[in-house]
């Protein structure tokens, strides 16, 4: 039972990400497919997600620092404020307008793709292959920085360049 619950969780972004998925067509609310994928996507693995790694970065240093195959830093409460603030608005986004989705999808894939990038670095350089580092992790996050920005367009191409140009 201890190791479901730890590759669960270590895995949790990815799992949110497939319930999202699941949920954007299977819960029929308002909206096209693309609108529900985007408010869900916000919901858990960007707004969930971003709030258990804030918790974790912030109340549980080191075990944070171990997943990554890192050392305790004080540079984790910066990314662990970063994460609750994320996560936050994510969450706040699944009932607001599509401007402000579109805001906090922007802000969400601009930091997945620095994570993305940030960790491959990692296991390149330091070698550095501990599961939130260079597990399902990361190609989550490289999804999300370039499947967010995809959705924000498609929901707002039917009101023309003008409309999505006011939603960024």
């Amino acid at each position: 039972m201890a190791e479901l619950t730890r590759v669960v969780l270590t895995n949790l972004p990815a799992v949110f990400f497939g319930i999202s998925a699941v949920a954007a067509v299977a819960v029929r609310s308002e909206g096209s497919l693309a609108e529900r994928l985007l408010r869900w996507l916000l919901l858990l693995p960007v707004g969930a997600a971003s709030l258990l790694a804030g918790i974790y970065h912030l109340f549980f240093p080191q075990i944070a620092a171990e997943s990554i195959g890192w050392q305790v830093s004080p540079f984790q409460f910066e990314i662990g404020i970063a994460n609750l603030a994320l996560g936050v608005v994510a969450v706040a986004a699944f009932w607001r307008s599509r401007s402000f989705q579109a805001a906090i999808a922007w802000c969400a894939a601009l930091f997945c793709a620095g994570l993305a990038v940030g960790h491959v670095r990692d296991a390149v350089v330091a070698h550095d292959f501990a599961p939130n580092n260079f597990g399902l992790l990361l190609p989550v996050m490289a999804i999300q920085a370039v499947l967010l920005p995809v959705l924000v367009w498609i929901v707002n191409r039917r009101g023309g360049v003008r409309r999505m140009l006011r939603a960024l």
